[in-house]
């Protein structure tokens, strides 16, 4: 599934690559079942971080368990998203993955797995803790429970847990068939419509969602239904959270620090600044944009060749996955994933994944735009700024991320944001022209 695509860096050049460990497994100390929270990629992180603990703990990992969230609402399990055989072949010489745990051992848990002990670990833990305090309970219970489990280990790691997670992730962790094949069938017809460009397209990971908008407490120019909206939408999904005796809201501030998300208006114009003109091919990621029907207008009067997934598949084609969040995040982050270009305007998991997704696919390199979103502040409430001025910071931007290009890995850095040194390998250049004309 995975192209290797490889890029010269100081003289040599760097390619995708989880080596194997060994072959054949010790006996297990025991059964771990995590429950993941959050929505498609923060589900993700929990994911390969449980298999970097199972494996690290010689433990056998039970297919992590979905929470129901009340923003997402997708009640999808693993298999609805992920290849589960292919997760679990994958993953055979290295970490036991199971999907379900012997019944002469949930017999003393009375068949519940509410039962089994529940660790509450904080957010990122060290790998130590889980073999100092974790391991123990592990050998004494023979099952333990983890939830919730998002970012519950460290990012700054040993290389033997790094191996794990680069596994998981980047091998391991494939879309279903359904998902898959409409995914690349909608990544052919983009590339199809932008032709004459040479198939080359734009990916633009759009969060103007009603619960982004409400979440972040910004003020855009919708005025007092907006304001009900927003206070509604907030009660319905944080349930008091922003109403606590105390607290200020001051949405100025939090667009001066660059926290609110782009509107589909300001997308355009910084897109447009950067040099991307009217016949540019762009796929827009995204879930239900607010006030769509308003909001959008310009951006498709700008990008009249803008398209999304609605627009890409037939309405046959997206009936089994429109009411399920994750799988529709799925087939995104696919056509996103294979764009000539990708930006991303909120940060999040989506996109943090992605840009790691992508520096994997093309050799550590990838196209990837990361607007300075407090200089865009300053720049779209300024009343005096001209054209040729904007555009001149846009092109100063778009040239920023171009530059930047290849990117190590810092210790605390997300291996999933950044792959490399960890899940890649560095050859020479002849070893690499070997490698190449071997494939």
């Amino acid at each position: 599934i995975l192209t290797v695509w490889k890029n010269s860096y100081k003289g040599g050049q760097w390619r995708p690559c989880v080596n194997k460990s060994y072959e054949g497994l010790p006996e297990s100390n025991g059964y771990i079942y995590v429950e993941a929270n959050g929505g498609l990629n923060q589900q993700r992180t929990s994911i390969c971080n449980a298999v970097a603990v199972a494996g690290y703990l010689n433990a056998t990992l039970l297919i992590p368990n979905f929470h129901f969230h009340s923003i997402w609402r997708d009640p999808s399990k693993f298999k609805d998203i992920y290849d589960e055989e292919y997760f679990i072949s994958t993953l055979k010489n290295d970490v036991r993955v199971v999907d379900k745990i012997p019944e002469y051992i949930m017999e003393r848990f009375d068949h519940n797995l509410t039962n089994v002990y529940n660790f509450r670990i904080k957010a990122w833990s060290s790998i130590r803790y889980y073999r100092d305090v974790v391991l123990p309970k592990l050998l004494e219970e023979k099952v333990i429970r983890i939830s919730p489990f998002a970012n519950r280990l460290s990012f700054d790691a040993p290389p033997a847990v790094q191996r794990l997670r680069c596994l998981a992730n980047y091998e391991a962790l494939r879309f279903s068939s359904p998902i898959l094949s409409l995914g690349e069938t909608l990544v052919a017809r983009m590339k199809e419509r932008s032709a004459n460009s040479g198939g080359k397209y734009l990916s633009v990971h759009l969060r103007f969602e009603e619960d982004m908008v409400a979440f972040s407490c910004c003020v855009f120019d919708g005025g007092e239904l907006e304001k009900e909206d927003m206070k509604k939408a907030r009660e319905r999904g944080w349930k008091g959270k922003f109403t606590k005796p105390g607290r200020v809201i001051r949405p100025g501030a939090i667009r001066i620090n660059g926290k609110c998300p782009l509107t589909p208006l300001e997308v355009g114009l910084m897109l447009r600044g950067m040099g991307f003109d009217n016949n540019t091919y762009i796929f827009l990621a995204s879930g239900k944009i607010y006030n769509s029907e308003k909001t959008m207008a310009p951006l498709l009067e700008m990008f009249p060749n803008l398209q999304t997934k609605e627009m890409l598949a037939s309405e046959e084609e997206l009936v089994p996955y429109k009411r399920f969040s994750s799988r529709m995040a799925a087939i995104d982050y696919t056509v996103c994933l294979h764009s000539e270009v990708f930006v991303t305007t909120q940060g999040g998991n989506f996109p943090h994944f992605l840009m790691g997704h992508r520096r994997y696919l093309y050799g550590g390199h990838s196209k990837t735009i990361r607007p300075d979103k407090r200089r865009l502040a300053l720049l779209f409430d300024n009343p005096n700024i001209g054209w040729r001025t904007f555009k001149r910071q846009m092109l100063n931007m778009r040239s920023h991320s171009d530059t930047k290009g290849f990117e190590l890995k810092r210790p605390n850095d997300s291996i999933y944001t950044f792959p490399c040194p960890d899940c890649m390998c560095r050859t020479n250049k002849s070893e690499a022209a070997r490698s190449s004309s071997a494939t």
